[in-house]
């Protein structure tokens, strides 16, 4: 009974943590393309993404600690944090182990950003559309909930959705604006 509830936590807290990074992305491109707006955002704006990465993050940690706790699939602590380690598909979890190092990276440097350059701390962050990647590899080939083929098709979906939805803002966002017509009279 115990090896069922830990393999079901397992499962769960990682598609819920793969939902959350999927949120925090989104919400982080609605923030950078200023989608919601051009003025300063609400506080809660910009709380709630850093909320959703944090929580992704503490998911992750279930989904890490649930694995080490289930004996169905015998995992120790260098299985979950060396990559190519594991016994069980080793390359699937080695995808994952790099999605939670990433995901740590962009957290930690999120935390430090005011000791950062702007340029650092945006450099790191562009990590996430790779945390994502690598994260959705993990899913697909070490989760046993990826095998239907909704659950599939539906993860390539969202993705191929992200990634797209991702350039189309970012291309419009540095598209040049044409000045508005009472901008034009006002420098006439």
């Amino acid at each position: 009974m115990a090896s069922r509830i830990t393999w079901y936590a397992t499962r769960a807290s990682g598609l819920v943590a793969w939902g959350l990074l999927l949120a925090a992305i989104v919400w982080g491109v609605l923030l950078a393309t200023r989608v919601l707006g051009r003025r300063p955002a609400p506080a809660w704006i910009l709380s709630l993404h850093r909320f959703l990465g944090g929580l992704a993050l503490t998911f992750v940690g279930v989904h890490v600690g649930a694995i080490l706790l289930d004996t169905y699939t015998p995992f120790g602590v260098a299985d979950v944090l060396v990559p190519f380690h594991a016994s069980w598909h080793p390359l699937a979890v080695a995808w994952g182990i790099a999605a939670m190092y990433l995901l740590v990276a962009v957290e930690i440097t999120s935390l430090m950003r005011h000791r950062l350059t702007a340029r650092v701390w945006h450099s790191v962050h562009l990590l996430s559309y790779l945390l994502f990647a690598t994260s959705t590899i993990h899913m697909l080939t070490a989760g046993t909930d990826a095998k239907a083929v909704l659950a599939t098709s539906s993860a390539v979906l969202i993705g191929v959705m992200v990634a797209f939805g991702s350039a189309a803002m970012y291309l419009w966002r540095s598209e040049p604006r044409a000045p508005t017509p009472r901008a034009a009279i006002v420098r006439r």
